[in-house]
């Protein structure tokens, strides 16, 4: 039911005139790639580029059935590409879903509709932690405040009055207000600034990053190799055909083209399941984030507790006046203020009778700053409600002890004073009046102690920061299971300065203004920390946005869920578990699929330096290296990255990655030296080297693959089963296709027996001594 208005608005032949001309808005696009950016991003890349050159070559030689590894290539790619758009549908559809509403004024009534429906020169009602969606400019307001840090960085709060502009992108921090729409759609400021960076910037991910430094270093070095290999092979005799071949094998191997491709898909299919679970990922690469969190800052309004407050009692202390009781007064206070907040809603509820008679001349409304609002009543003064210590600086030891009984039950308190002065202003006067204290209870989230409790096992530190009296923020810590929640501080005792050594010591911090929060999310990270920060206000934004990873609740403002990283649509604390699992999910299966897929690049790149300066061809061909990468890294890849392993993440990342590829790699440089000196002495043809040599690697592989794809659960063990045994009738029936020969022969045996039971202990014998050199290194 819409609300009737003085403002008559745009009528219904106005909306659809606009409409018409195009003059409508545009919710401002998700963060998700465009179609063409997805296909373009995993089809045109340096790998992909390379691959082609390679195949170029190929068809020079004649050798068709080489170009086979163009097959995995094109695969990997549309599996990448599918992924990601089918995690894109999920995020746009959940986006769409819950996309912001907006009050509007038309034919004289105040009607609720989706932000794209807003049209140019709407009258938009517009109140404290709501974004703007349009630029305008006010034509109504009271005690309006907006924060445009967005815009200019600044976060000081800026005052509005009736003719100033606003502009898209900021959020109303206090009061509230009417605007007219200006500028809408691609004209607003937001709209323009937002296209760009949220369109164009991709997955951020650390992983994702991480694999594209190293894979910039290998595009180095992968074409001067391949070509010095070349070079040297055609002038040590070897045939041109030949030495292309070989050439292009080392250069194949050396391409973890599958690595970025899968941590990509990791990361999408993480956001399709979360979304399935009622989260909002709005940056993929937050997922892996999350899980390298290890202190959590929570705000206790909205996060801890539901949010939803209600009046317990309250205490008069004195009267105004015999004519006015003082429900009626809070009553008619609260109506006039018309906050739209959780204790705007409680006192509203509670205090439902007010008076018509009451004349208000001005009005201050609240601000997490300030921590108060006030009303002036002709002939009355001015009436004002906020936190007790802000309003008063002594009580009573009545009133003392009242309060403190109180804080001890985590309740919240309002104080509600009085002076006769005529003037209101921003300031706070000394010669207030107590006139009485609210009481108001907030709920515990059911699901808040053992979710925390989650988090202390997983070795993820809690900090409480919250803009409530730091003894009431200490009981609901302590009722929630926070360590040491009676170690707490009141934020408003202590100057800026002194902030980076306070959260060495506390975890639990009372009366923080929207700055201080920044500032404590600022300190930790200066420690070293990987911060998370909840909240749901427009009072947390500034600290949001300042952490590593950012979480807000549905039921949060809208600024607020503007900038956050997730967005739990069933405003479920316990959602946060299942993040954090899906992030550990991603970064211990690309662990390991990046040792998979380096484990070829490390022996391709080693050998082929060696084989420079050997008068001989290099062992493989590229249908050879088809079965070894396809059986031991592109197939078991796709399975250990999607992976229920949620362990803990342990070690550093560059470590637990190159350890078990070296002492692979290096196990196979090993056996394939080993077997070109063998293979010489005894004069093998090539096809008799290459052979043992592709036998061996896939031997020495499997090991691998049995490593690092621990613990073997049973799907496990049957995966590595049936890929050896594919492996086995390779060599038995595809010794035409690959151009191998039978390895039922006695001079084979004889070195590839001993070498494959040699296998094992080669590469955990490796893997020690890497893991020791790798320990040395910080």
């Amino acid at each position: 039911m819409s609300q009737k208005t003085n403002y008559p608005g745009l009528n219904e032949e106005d909306v659809l005139r606009r409409v018409a001309l195009g003059e409508v808005n545009q919710a401002i696009p998700t963060t998700t790639r465009k179609l063409s950016q997805i296909i373009l991003d995993n089809s045109v890349t340096l790998f992909n580029l390379i691959n082609l050159i390679i195949a170029s070559f190929i068809i020079y030689t004649g050798s068709y059935k080489n170009l086979l590894f163009l097959g995995v290539i094109i695969t990997n790619t549309g599996i990448g590409i599918y992924q990601e758009l089918k995690a894109k549908k999920n995020i746009d559809s959940l986006t769409l879903l819950h996309q912001p509403k907006v009050d509007v004024i038309r034919n004289y009534h105040v009607e609720t509709i989706f932000q794209d429906e807003v049209v140019k020169d709407d009258l938009i009602v517009i109140r404290r932690g709501q974004q703007i969606i349009v630029d305008g400019v006010i034509i109504d307001t009271e005690g309006l405040e907006c924060d445009e840090s967005q815009i200019t960085g600044e976060s000081l709060p800026i005052p509005k009055k009736v003719g100033d502009t606003m502009y898209s992108g900021s959020f109303v921090i206090s009061g509230h207000g009417i605007m007219q729409a200006v500028h809408v759609g691609q004209e607003s400021y937001s709209y323009k600034l937002t296209v760009e960076a949220k369109q164009d910037t991709g997955i951020y991910s650390e992983l994702i990053q991480m694999m594209k430094k190293l894979i910039r270093l290998l595009s180095f070095v992968i074409i001067p190799v391949g070509a010095i290999l070349m070079i040297s092979s055609i002038l040590n005799g070897t045939h041109l055909d030949e030495a292309i071949l070989g050439s292009t094998a080392a250069i194949i191997g050396m391409i973890p083209e599958g690595l970025v491709l899968l941590t990509s898909v990791a990361l999408a299919v993480g956001v399709i399941k979360l979304s399935q679970q009622n989260v909002l990922v709005q940056t993929m690469g937050s997922i892996e984030t999350l899980a390298r969190v290890d202190i959590l800052c929570l705000d206790k309004t909205g996060t801890l507790t539901s949010g939803k407050l209600q009046v317990t009692e309250y205490e008069v202390i004195q009267s105004v006046t015999a004519d006015l009781s003082f429900e009626t007064l809070v009553g008619t206070i609260i109506y006039r203020l018309n906050e739209d907040n959780a204790t705007g809603q409680a006192l509203m509820s509670y205090f439902s009778e007010y008076s018509s008679d009451l004349v208000t001349t001005k009005q201050v409304p609240f601000s997490s700053a300030r921590k108060w609002s006030a009303v002036s009543f002709a002939n009355l003064g001015n009436f004002y409600m906020g936190a007790p210590e802000y309003l008063f600086s002594t009580f009573t030891e009545k009133q003392q002890a009242k309060m403190s009984e109180a804080m001890s039950q985590g309740l919240r308190i309002i104080a509600v004073a009085h002076n006769q002065s005529t003037e209101l202003s921003n300031d706070l006067p000394e010669d207030l009046t107590l006139v009485g204290f609210i009481f108001l209870e907030d709920e515990v989230r059911p699901e808040a102690p053992q979710t925390l409790a989650y988090f202390r096992q997983q070795a993820v530190e809690v900090c409480i920061i919250s803009g409530d009296h730091p003894e009431t923020v200490s009981q609901i810590a302590a009722r929630v299971g926070v360590s040491e929640a009676d170690k707490k501080v009141d934020m408003t005792q202590v100057t800026d300065d002194e902030i980076p050594e306070l959260v060495k010591h506390y975890r639990v911090f009372g009366r923080v203004s929207p700055e201080q929060k920044r500032l404590l999310v600022q300190a930790l990270q200066d420690e070293g920390h990987v911060v998370g920060m909840t909240g749901d206000g427009v009072n947390d934004i500034l600290a949001l946005k300042k952490a590593d990873c950012s979480i807000v609740m549905a039921n949060g403002s809208d600024a607020a869920k503007g900038i956050a990283d997730f967005v739990l649509l069933d405003s479920n604390f316990d959602s946060m578990v299942n993040v954090v699992l899906e992030g550990r999910k991603v970064i211990n299966n690309i662990q390991r699929v990046a040792s998979l897929y380096l484990t070829k690049t490390i022996y391709s790149m080693v050998l082929a330096a060696v084989f420079i300066f050997l008068s001989t061809s290099y062992p493989f061909q590229p249908i050879q290296l088809s079965p070894i990468n396809a059986l031991t890294v592109g197939i078991p890849s796709f399975f250990l990255a999607l992976r229920p392993n949620t362990a803990p993440i342990k070690g550093k990342f560059l470590k637990n990655v190159f350890e078990p590829a070296l002492a692979s790699g290096f196990s196979v440089v090993i056996m394939t030296l080993i077997t070109e000196v063998f293979g010489r002495l005894n004069q093998w043809s090539y096809a008799e080297k290459s052979t043992v040599t592709v036998w061996l690697t896939g031997i020495v592989c499997f090991v691998a693959l049995s490593y690092i794809a621990r613990p073997l659960s049973r799907k496990i063990q049957l995966m590595i089963g049936s890929l050896f045994a594919v492996f086995l009738i390779v060599f038995v029936y595809g010794q035409q296709i690959f151009s191998l020969v039978s390895l039922v022969n006695i001079r084979l045996m004889v070195l590839y027996l001993p070498l494959t039971l040699v296998a094992y202990p080669l590469f955990y014998s490796l893997k020690s001594i890497f893991h020791k050199l790798l320990g040395k290194l910080k």
